[in-house]
Formats: structure tokens, sequence, C-alpha cells
């Protein structure tokens, strides 16, 4: 079961998920990435090496270096500088979409709420720890629940269950390893999603 969990945490790993936005968002609304379709494969792979293996490769060198025991990063000191440069890498992947890549600005605008919840994140663990997996998922379901009454056809219906459905996987993973306590994980659920629901509402 434990491995499982692990897997689970790898699959759904925080830094993923604006990649995972890319491909349901592209799939189920195209109008928010206005791509030729021969360009949609070639934009998620930029999204993905930009926010995901950049991060990652960054991580990897701390730890190279000593500066941090495990990728897991299980203290909250460990996290305070990978954060705060995984938060910077954000913000110029953010503003690159806003002045250099030409896509639609309702996903720049989603974009935007990524590089927020990052943010966030980071201010976060100066603080307290919490659970990144938590915001990161319930951040994504509070962008897909609006986007349900903006599409007619429901066609964000399922992906919206779904993710629902992961959230609960996700976090009952955290917990069984016991990355996180209780707290830590309904604090990193609620600040995600409202950052996303409420960001949704405010910016469209």
């Amino acid at each position: 079961m434990q491995t499982i969990a692990k897997i689970i945490s790898y699959i759904f790993h925080p830094l993923l998920f604006a990649t995972y936005l890319v491909i349901v968002l592209g799939w189920t609304i195209p109008r928010f990435i206005v791509l030729p379709q021969e360009a949609f494969l070639p934009f998620t792979g930029f999204v993905f090496a930009m926010t995901f293996v950049l991060p990652v490769a960054n991580l990897i060198m701390f730890r190279a270096f000593g500066t941090l025991s495990s990728l897991q990063m299980p203290t909250r000191q460990e996290r305070l500088l990978p954060f705060t440069l995984i938060t910077i890498i954000y913000i110029v992947v953010t503003i690159m979409f806003f002045y250099k890549v030409r896509v639609n600005v309702y996903f720049n605008k989603v974009m935007l709420l990524v590089c927020f919840m990052v943010l966030t994140a980071t201010v976060a663990t100066f603080f307290q720890k919490l659970s990144v997996h938590s915001l990161a998922i319930c951040g994504a379901l509070g962008i897909m629940l609006p986007l349900n009454k903006a599409v007619e056809n429901g066609v964000m219906l399922w992906p919206t269950l779904a993710v629902l459905t992961l959230a609960g996987v996700v976090m009952s993973s955290r917990l069984y390893l016991n990355a996180h306590t209780p707290r830590e994980v309904m604090a990193g659920a609620v600040t995600g999603f409202s950052i996303g629901f409420f960001g949704m509402l405010l910016l469209f």
C-alpha cells in the first residue's frame, strides 16, 4: 500500500499540474489555447520543460550539493530555498506567456493563477508547512469548477469529477505516507481551492 501511495504522489506531483491543465484544457476547451493542432504537442512539451523539468533539475542540483537531505524535502526549513527558486521560475514563465508566447489570454490567466499558487505556497512555507500536493490538485479543481458553468456542452463535467476523486486519493496518500498531518493537508487544500476558484471568478 505504501508503494501505491508513493506512486500516486509521484504521478500527481505539484510541479506537473501546469502540464496536466494544458492537456485537459487543450482537449476539452480548445479555445483556451489558440494554437494549430500540430503545435499543441510541442507547446505541451514546452510547458512541461519549463514548469517541471527545469524546477526538478534545480532540486536535483540542491540535493547533489547537500542543500537537501531528500528530494521529498520533509522539513519546512529545507523547502524555503528550493521553493523560492521555483517561484522565480514560475514568475518568469508566466511573464513569458503574457509577452512572448502567442496563446489565448484565457490560458495566460490560468497560468497566472498557477503562478500565484506557487508563490502562496512559498510564502506560507516561511511560517508553516503545508501540503503542496493538496494545494495543487485542489487548486486545479478550483480552476475547473467555474469552467463547467462557462461551457454549455458539459464537456468539463467528467474531467472535473475525475479531479475531485483524485483530490481525495492524493490527499489520502499524503496522510498514509505520514508526509503531512491532517491539518497541513487541509490547509493546502483550502488554500489551493480558494485561489483557483475565486481567482477564476475574479479574472473571468
